[in-house]
């Protein structure tokens, strides 16, 4: 398997939201995400995007009724969630929390060896900011 030193993953994952005008801003300023590109479309919508939290990347869009592709507020629970690993997850938590961020599992040293918390966002989603990295335990 071959990498490009320009792209650090090969998973970018897509969120919909029913608002992603307004959800962009906020996780940008709650959760420190910077926007790379954004393409509107009709009616205040949004297209695609893709937004950047050091070397990861994830693709924001409005609903897409042609691919039932739908916000989370429409669903009667999560069928998903978001794992991040941040330098600092102390600072990071404390930033969500000041933008309004719902934190629902407060900081903490986990058994595995990371530090981290748990939070939803504007429309439900649910993150974990922490220390982990996946694969960093494995024997090969």
């Amino acid at each position: 398997m071959s990498t490009h030193p320009r792209l650090p993953s090969n998973l970018y994952p897509t969120l919909t939201y029913d608002d992603a005008p307004a959800a962009i801003e906020w996780l940008c300023r709650a959760f420190g995400f910077e926007r790379r590109l954004v393409v509107p479309g009709a009616e205040g919508r949004v297209m695609h995007s893709e937004l950047t939290l050091g070397p990861g990347v994830i693709m924001v869009s409005s609903p897409k009724a042609e691919f039932r592709r739908v916000g989370p507020r429409r669903l009667d629970g999560a069928s998903s969630g978001m794992c991040v690993r941040v330098e600092d997850p102390d600072a990071h938590c404390a930033r969500a929390r000041a933008a309004g961020a719902k934190i629902v599992r407060e900081l903490a040293d986990e058994e595995y060896g990371s530090r981290g918390y748990m939070a939803e966002d504007l429309e439900g989603y649910s993150w974990y900011f922490g220390t982990y990295s996946p694969g960093e335990h494995w024997e090969q």
